[in-house]
């Protein structure tokens, strides 16, 4: 029973510059925690392979794929925005960030693993179908959902996405349908970036009602998050019951964090984490992937994903096999 890692020494390619926040120490900072904590050597690493072109256009179109590919290999400063940093290997870094993603959820869904932590970048969840926000090239957590739904045979799967940002590419990525529920805890968007996510963005069409932004206030910590989960995001799990979690893990909200202006502590990630694990194990057999968003002060983005993995690693190993075929 093990905990599976995505994790390939080729993220570091994706050079976005001096001084900015998305970088390359972040990965290494991270591994370098993993291995001091000793889980490292409780992984098993995942093989995986770039994502095709086809696979991201699943949800992004074709000629925002196109322009991301022309830009890098142009070698462009940014695009769309000089938020989002790109070098000539940029590009291909993402699709090797979406394929990971993309075999974890395979890997879990096979019995390969248990559950799966992808140390990735760049990060996912502020890609729009046709335009980069927020230091994010392609939406990995929802083409994940995407391909479990559509190719994998899973009816329900959820979305977990506690970045101190909205995840806002997610989120309209996936708000027309009903066979994804998209669950956000951000801070309160009138005083952070993006400026969505607010509680009335409930999804459209087919998909009203299966996304729940939780919107927090400036300075909320451990209880005001643990509040938000008992409340709301575990009721509303166990009421639709996923065949498959996904969580769009962001450690920015930190206290020590300057993207942002929340507190949640080490062990406030790491209580969130067992929740969403321990649900999992309640409502989908615990098939459980996870993917590396923000996260931007090294210490404390260390110490989070050394709580988050933990969690998984010690849930590897209590699935009960309730929840049967995937629903």
């Amino acid at each position: 029973m093990t905990t599976g890692l995505i994790y390939d020494e080729r993220f570091l390619n994706h050079d976005t510059g001096a001084g900015h926040p998305e970088r390359a120490d972040r990965l290494r900072a991270m591994m370098r925690g993993l291995g001091d904590a000793g889980l490292l050597d409780r992984l098993t690493r995942i093989a995986f392979e770039p994502a095709g072109v086809e696979y991201v256009q699943r949800l992004h179109a074709l000629g925002y794929v196109q322009r991301c590919l022309e830009h890098c290999r142009e070698g462009r400063p940014f695009i769309d925005t000089p938020d989002s940093a790109i070098c000539r290997e940029s590009a291909g870094v993402a699709l090797l960030a979406a394929g990971g993603v993309k075999a974890a959820a395979e890997a879990v869904m096979s019995g390969e693993v248990d559950n799966a932590f992808c140390a990735v970048r760049p990060p996912g969840h502020h890609a729009e179908a046709g335009e980069s926000m927020g230091f994010c090239l392609f939406g990995n957590v929802a083409l994940a959902a995407d391909y479990l739904t559509s190719e994998l045979g899973v009816e329900r799967v959820a979305v977990v996405d506690f970045d101190v940002h909205h995840g806002n590419g997610t989120q309209h990525l996936l708000e027309g349908r009903s066979d994804v529920l998209f669950i956000s805890l951000h801070q309160d968007p009138a005083t952070n970036y993006p400026g969505t996510g607010y509680a009335h963005e409930v999804g459209t069409g087919e998909g009203e009602g299966f996304t729940l932004n939780i919107p927090l206030g400036v300075g909320g910590g451990d209880d005001e998050y643990r509040e938000a989960f008992e409340l709301q995001v575990l009721p509303r799990l166990a009421a639709y019951r996923p065949g498959f979690l996904l969580i769009s893990a962001g450690f920015d909200a930190a206290a020590e964090d300057l993207l942002a202006g929340m507190n949640v502590s080490g062990e406030g990630f790491a209580w969130m984490s067992r929740c969403l694990v321990e649900a999992a194990g309640e409502h989908c057999g615990g098939r459980v992937v996870s993917v590396l968003e923000g996260g931007y002060d090294l210490g404390a983005l260390s110490r989070g994903v050394v709580g988050h993995v933990s969690a998984l690693v010690e849930a590897g190993g209590r699935k009960t096999g309730k929840a049967g075929r995937p629903q």
